[in-house]
């Protein structure tokens, strides 16, 4: 490939995205595109106000509250002020940390909704509207699941975690709610691709807390590029293709042209929720075995063995040997081990079941070690259309029970209802009261009438 760093900037990609950015308007949204940016705003609130009881943020949390600053925007679920980059930063990790926010999985996995706090900030300080901070939250999903399709084979398989295509789309999205042009949405993005590329060693062995804050971070690196970008600091043109950008650095083949859909195809519509609090490979062998389970009576003590046949990446990620004896939250939800052994003892995977005593209690390794996973490679080979996944169960009186599914609860093809997504919201929203908790509800679907994000945001406190 060629690496012509002389050619107009507006003749590279991130023009071209800053262009269509900037024509994005409200009234070229579709019903259905209005109706899923409220539901995945409800669960995002939800997450965040989970979060921010999790250890992750309050350490986070007293860093901020060390280093001061001028208070101008809201923290989700304490209701506080700080300063604009450190909200997109907290408010990222509170939607995060208990990895039970949205998913989209193609050639990469991510998580839009890690953006959704960077264009939050901004609409709050350009005391912008709900439009506007709405269709900052809707390019950070058109941008991001793209980018998760562009690369073949995926950057997670290349070694680089999904937050370096986070900080481009958080860049594009927060860069939408201040008004930035397409020039400066160029900028933008050439300043946050080129800062901010991570390692996937954060998803690899035994995980810390850094795995659920490396897309904060890339978010909050977004949101500081736009405010760059408008004071006139200039970016890399060529920072998705030409000399030495992500193209050329990162050894794959980039269709480019998956971009040449935005606003006609709505990829939001694509985009699913989290069932369980868990790494999204875990969520169809879970549904499987506690439905095998549920259906047949089966309690943890009936079972000799579990077999799980998943995608070779699942295998890979999910079940390697520190995977069986985790000891902090973060390993416990991406291990599929331990989370079928939860749903086998429990019923249920819910997020009180990642507490670190239940996660070192000794009574966990009387079950994990039944659980046998396999990488079937047929499966491979259908994925991402399907997550395929077949569990055998057999008993201590010498049963047999089989199942295979192809996608999740959860998936766009079996989405979770406004129902659920309130029943998982109250679950999460431990102190708040159900009066608020209408309120939140009801107002949400009022956001794009609202002259000032900030009042919504308000409301967004425990």
């Amino acid at each position: 490939m060629g690496h012509d760093t002389d050619k107009a900037n507006t003749d590279y990609i991130s023009y071209k995205l800053g262009q269509w950015v900037e024509a994005l308007r409200w009234e070229d949204l579709p019903d259905a595109v209005i109706n899923e940016l409220r539901r995945y705003l409800l669960d995002s609130i939800g997450c965040a106000f989970g979060g921010v009881q999790t250890p992750d943020w309050g350490i986070l949390r007293g860093i901020a509250q060390d280093e001061g600053g001028s208070e101008k925007c809201a923290l989700l679920g304490e209701g506080g002020k700080v300063a604009p980059l450190q909200a997109a930063f907290l408010n990222a990790l509170s939607i995060r940390a208990q990895d039970y926010n949205d998913i989209y999985w193609q050639q990469d996995p991510c998580h839009p909704s890690d953006c959704l706090s960077a264009p939050l900030a901004g609409a709050e300080l350009a005391e912008a509207g709900g439009k506007e901070f709405l269709l900052g939250m809707l390019v950070a999903y058109e941008i991001e699941q793209r980018l998760c399709e562009v690369s073949f084979p995926g950057i997670r398989e290349l070694g680089w975690h999904h937050a370096t295509l986070t900080a481009f789309a958080a860049a594009y999205a927060a860069g939408k709610s201040l008004g930035l042009t397409a020039e400066q949405l160029q900028h933008a993005a050439g300043i946050a691709g080129a800062a901010n590329v991570t390692l996937g060693a954060v998803t690899a062995g035994h995980l810390t807390m850094m795995k659920n804050t490396v897309s904060p971070m890339a978010t909050r690196a977004g949101l500081e590029a736009a405010f760059m970008a408008m004071r006139g600091f200039s970016g890399p043109a060529h920072i998705f293709e030409g000399k030495e950008s992500l193209e050329h650095v990162m050894d794959s083949k980039w269709k480019w042209e998956i971009f040449d859909d935005l606003g006609s195809e709505w990829r939001i519509l694509q985009c699913g929720m989290k069932f369980f609090p868990t790494e999204a490979l875990t969520h169809a062998p879970i549904s499987c075995t506690i439905s095998i389970c549920q259906d047949n009576g089966l309690a943890a003590d009936d079972i000799a063995e579990i077999r799980i046949k998943t995608l070779t990446k699942a295998a890979d990620i999910l079940s390697d040997p520190a995977k069986y004896r985790p000891t902090t939250r973060e390993s416990a939800d991406h291990s599929l081990p331990y989370c079928i052994t939860m749903g086998i003892m429990n019923g249920r995977v819910t997020p009180d079941l990642f507490d670190e005593e239940i996660v070192r209690d000794p009574h966990v390794l009387d079950h994990i070690d039944k659980i046998k996973v396999f990488a079937e490679p047929d499966f491979e080979a259908a994925f991402p259309k399907v997550q395929r996944c077949h569990v055998a169960i057999d008993t201590t009186d010498g049963r047999n029970f089989e199942k295979q599914i192809d996608w999740p609860k959860g998936d766009p093809r079996d989405p979770l209802t406004d129902s659920e997504i309130r029943a998982k919201f109250d679950a999460l929203a431990q102190g708040l009261s159900t009066e608020r908790g209408d309120e939140i509800w009801n107002e949400a679907a009022k956001l794009p009438d609202y002259s000032k994000v900030a009042n919504f945001v308000a409301l967004l406190k425990i």
